[in-house]
């Protein structure tokens, strides 16, 4: 069986990397590793969407796969979820592609840009109809994602998008990931940590260590299961 893990850093997963026997490195941005019976390709893309979608779709291209793995940490619109929890993220959106409109933005299908259907969104969203068969993965929190270019601190920013489309998470690669899997077909996960809760910068608290260590665990016991 062949999995492709897919982060942002390596800082994200370096726990994980203890456990895996190195096989090799393919390119700068891809390594090869094994444990027990998996073959597992690494591959860390840099913040943002514009890495993250041209690397998988260069993984996609050399090898094929039977699941992937999008890990990392992420910020939380919910100040009610602790730090530290992880979390199964099942849908994404994109909410600054569009057009600002003052109070909210104008998505590209209220642009007629697109068709809400456009192949791989639904109705405008990113689902992930195909998750990986895992008990693990199962008892997660199930939530809503948003993908974004920027670390979103302005509180009236951060009220539009709260009100347009109740996202629970927030990360700068998501999307990205969720839009390969689909258009390859292929049983996948995002799995978050949270790190911060996404508000004003002067209410600003962070826990990166902790969204490591448990997002860490979570990822082994995926792998081993």
């Amino acid at each position: 069986m062949r999995i492709l893990i897919v982060s942002a850093t390596s800082l994200e997963i370096k726990p994980l990397f203890k456990f895996l026997k190195n096989e090799k490195r393919i390119d700068a941005s891809l390594s090869s590793y094994s444990y027990r019976n998996l073959h597992i390709d690494v591959l860390v893309t840099g913040v943002g969407m514009v890495q993250t979608a041209f690397l998988m779709g260069r993984a996609f291209c050399r090898f094929q796969y039977d699941a992937a793995l999008n890990l990392g940490i992420a910020g939380s619109f919910n100040s009610q979820i602790p730090l530290g929890k992880v979390l199964h993220v099942v849908t994404e959106r994109l909410p600054e592609m569009g057009e600002e409109n003052g109070e909210y933005m104008l998505s590209m299908i209220d642009l007629k840009l697109i068709e809400e259907d456009n192949i791989p969104f639904k109705k405008g969203v990113l689902e992930n109809n195909n998750p990986i068969k895992s008990r693990v993965i199962q008892k997660l929190e199930k939530v809503k994602g948003i993908t974004a270019n920027t670390i979103n601190e302005s509180s009236e920013i951060i009220g539009s998008i709260k009100r347009q489309y109740e996202p629970v998470t927030e990360s700068m690669e998501g999307a990205a990931f969720f839009y390969a899997c689909i258009y390859e077909g292929l049983p996948f996960a995002q799995i978050r940590a949270i790190c911060n809760h996404v508000e004003y910068r002067e209410n600003h608290h962070w826990n990166i260590p902790l969204a490591i260590e448990n997002l860490n665990k979570t990822i082994l016991s995926i792998i081993n299961e």
